[in-house]
């Protein structure tokens, strides 16, 4: 049975018990990797480039010719020798792999046309074709890891990083996309980039004279930089693009500052001396800023990099609280949208499991309100976070403080959720309950507390799960019933009590913890 004073190996089992908050706190991490694979696709990891722009250069074929070349004509323009015919098939491929529906990305690579195009990266005294060529191969290495790996290993990487210094501004937006597309397909890739010295030259396009178009490409480039983990990048990396992101973070612009935020949740996902890093750098005044945003593009990046920010350390904690994003997070319980509510609360959680003085800070900035509102009518999966916030709050609180959690309302959606078909969060909630009764019986309030829980139809439902199929649920439910209020414990009740320790496995907390 929980107790307000268990032994410490005990306490350091269940998620949220006890007065260890980090503990609490990195294992609460674990519902991170849930809600991230819910939003996996909110940012694109690789995209195509299908527009139908093209350079106006003067080794362009004339104006009003149509070039149609089939493959067999593609490749032999493309083994010229001859740069005008060079470009033409170079760019009947690109127009190949730029349409919308089933781009023939596997038959261009099978026609070995990659090595060639590689080479017009090269062709400075033709801008056009390294143009058309940084174009085929942004698009070959939007699709599979396969195909990004055929780029790479013919080459494309080195001569694209050096096109990033091109007078020719489309050329170098072109590099900077195909770059993006290579190092969104994951770390390795990704490092490969990072080692060919491709970061300093990425920053140095960024100017306040830059069209805004490539400037989103640049950002995008960037966040996927900073993207995945196993490993993570580099710490030289992340050094060199943290002042960038920062930077781009004051801009105006909504896709610039979605990326930039994203680029930052990718570098907060990890361990508490990588989300230092991003504390460090300063940007929790902005990005609690960017959270009030109207645009959900903006607002899911920037909750999601505080929401990781407050699962480190109780100072960096401390810190994104005195950047305000308490004043922010209370209202995003409100908000239209069931993923922002669950995201807040499972921030807002993670607050919780701090110490006391955090939680009094929750109780200042008037969270209890809209987090008992979620609780009553919320879609299930934000009521589920929210436990988990009460949760915390319960195990971590004073006794003051865990009086002000009972007067905000919050036993009766608690017992109207003992219905709920979820084990955990139905165990969970018996744990609450009870550490509640316990604290009440040190106050003397315990009778007062039973009445209310009566009142609430509380123990007709605790009574209930004592038949629960789920052997756990049923043996804390009897437990609360024995120690609270079975004063005049019957013959049924003993019976049942000894059915349910039949073969019966105390509760592994450890089970409880959310994948």
């Amino acid at each position: 049975m929980p107790t307000l004073d268990a032994p410490e190996d005990r306490r350091r089992k269940f998620k949220y018990c006890g007065k260890d908050a980090s503990l609490r706190r990195q294992q609460r991490m674990a519902v991170s990797l849930e809600l991230r694979k819910a939003k996996k696709d909110e940012q694109t990891l690789k995209r195509r480039n299908i527009t139908s722009f093209c350079l106006d250069t003067p080794e362009k074929p004339a104006k009003g010719v149509a070039v149609s070349l089939n493959l067999g004509e593609i490749i032999k323009g493309v083994n010229s020798s001859d740069p005008v015919l060079c470009f033409q098939a170079t760019q009947t491929a690109r127009k190949m792999l730029s349409q919308e529906k089933n781009p023939p990305l596997k038959l261009v690579i099978e026609a070995g046309l990659i090595p060639r195009m590689v080479e017009f990266l090269k062709s400075s005294l033709y801008p056009c074709l390294q143009f058309e060529a940084a174009w085929a191969l942004t698009n070959i290495a939007s699709g599979t890891s396969e195909q990004t790996r055929a780029v790479v290993e013919g080459g494309a990487i080195q001569p694209l990083i050096e096109l990033l210094s091109s007078s020719n501004v489309a050329v170098c937006e072109q590099a900077v996309w195909a770059l993006g597309n290579i190092a969104g397909d994951g770390p390795e890739f990704r490092d490969s980039v990072i080692s060919n010295n491709a970061i300093p030259h990425l920053l140095a396009l960024i100017s306040p004279t830059l069209p805004i178009t490539f400037l989103r490409n640049i950002t995008w480039t960037l966040s996927n930089l900073c993207r995945n983990k196993n490993p993570y990048p580099c710490d030289s990396a992340v050094k060199q693009l943290l002042p960038a992101l920062l930077h781009l973070l004051q801009h105006q612009d909504s896709e610039i500052l979605s990326d930039a935020c994203w680029a930052l949740s990718y570098l907060t996902d990890g361990c508490n001396k990588r989300i230092g890093q991003v504390v460090d750098a300063g940007v929790l005044p902005r990005l609690v800023v960017l959270m009030t945003s109207s645009e959900l593009n903006v607002l899911t990046p920037s909750l999601r990099t505080v929401g990781n920010i407050v699962t480190g350390t109780d100072e960096q904690t401390q810190v994104a609280i005195d950047a305000g994003v308490l004043n922010v997070l209370p209202q995003l319980l409100q908000h239209n949208k069931p993923s922002i509510q669950k995201e807040a609360a499972w921030a807002l959680s993670n607050v919780a499991a701090g110490p006391c003085h955090h939680i009094q800070q929750l109780l200042a900035y008037d969270v209890l309100p809209p987090l008992v509102a979620v609780l009553k009518n919320g879609e299930f999966k934000v009521q589920k976070e929210a436990v988990w916030m009460v949760a915390n709050f319960a195990t971590g609180a004073t006794m003051d403080q865990l009086i002000q959690l009972v007067h905000s309302g919050v036993l009766e959606p608690l017992v109207n959720l003992l219905t709920a078909p979820d084990v955990k969060i139905v165990l969970i909630i018996l744990d609450v309950i009870s550490c509640i009764l316990q604290a009440a019986e040190k106050l003397s309030e315990k009778e007062s507390l039973c009445l209310l829980i009566e009142e609430l139809g509380g123990i007709d439902r605790i009574e209930a799960l004592q038949l629960h199929e789920n052997r756990q649920i049923g043996r804390a439910a009897l437990n609360i019933i024995e120690k609270h209020f079975g004063e005049e414990e019957d013959e049924s009740l003993t019976l049942l009590s000894q059915v349910l320790d039949q073969d019966y496995e105390f509760i592994d907390y450890e089970c409880l913890a959310k994948k």
